[in-house]
């Protein structure tokens, strides 16, 4: 199957169903580490997977485990992105780095998909979430991209993301743009996406090479180790008030 075509499906496939998006951060001591965001939308396969398979066609039926980068779909695309605004192109050029990998069994009632990339510092992740959106310029009117959970509506929650890390404390900063939550509301689609995401949730799993010492979050959970933190809300938060998903972590000397 050529990559846009299952990248494209398996977001259509994602957005009709409730899902589990999980924002993964992994921090290095020199302040590196990695990006990603999983989703997991076995529950539909659970229920549905045969009809699935029956409609995506016979070699769609097989076992997908893919793996391959933003670069190479972009180079696939390449006519259609030479006819986007320059800064459209740059907003690409953002995240030719990330890998995008899919599994996929409709007899072992699975569909996972990962994109992932890596970072010299987590303020090079700003906004990273909402550059994700500008995947559906590539198909331009395509209600396929524009209902992906990493097209139109995941990452473009009417915010800006910002990450700070330096030893001693870690912060996660959306800044909601009230003038594009204005437009949002004259937005005949949103009801529509809101329904898509209602059953759906967003979790924040963060892991941190030092102990941590306090979190601001009350819900937050610790692992054993007090290096790894996990919260968890609703998709509808994350899309609604993602200032809600704020928070700042303290690690003990």
């Amino acid at each position: 199957m050529k990559l846009y075509k299952l990248l494209t499906f398996s977001f259509l496939f994602a957005a009709l169903t409730s899902c589990t998006f999980t924002e993964n951060i992994y921090v290095n001591d020199n302040g590196a580490g990695k990006f990603s965001v999983d989703l997991d939308g076995s529950s539909l396969m659970a229920m549905a997977g045969d009809q699935i398979g029956n409609q995506m066609g016979a070699e769609a039926k097989k076992d997908i485990d893919s793996t391959f980068t933003f670069k190479q779909l972009f180079a696939a695309k390449k006519d259609s992105i030479a006819k986007l605004s320059p800064e459209s192109q740059k907003e690409l050029k953002k995240i030719e780095n990330f890998v995008v990998h899919t599994k996929m069994s409709s007899e072992k009632k699975e569909f996972l998909m990962t994109l992932s990339t890596d970072f010299k510092n987590v303020n090079e992740l700003q906004d990273i979430l909402q550059t994700l959106s500008t995947f559906q310029k590539l198909e331009q009117g395509g209600s396929a991209a524009a209902a992906s959970p990493f097209g139109g509506n995941f990452g473009n929650n009417n915010s800006k993301l910002s990450y700070t890390y330096n030893g001693k404390k870690f912060t996660r900063t959306a800044v909601i743009d009230q003038q594009k939550v204005a437009e949002k509301a004259k937005d005949s689609t949103a009801d529509m996406s809101k329904m898509i995401f209602s059953s759906s949730s967003y979790i924040l799993k963060y892991h941190f090479p030092k102990k941590i010492k306090k979190v601001s979050n009350p819900d937050a959970l610790f692992s054993e180790d007090r290096k790894t933190i996990t919260i968890q809300y609703p998709f509808t938060d994350y899309m609604e008030n993602p200032d809600k998903l704020n928070f700042e972590v303290e690690f003990e000397k």
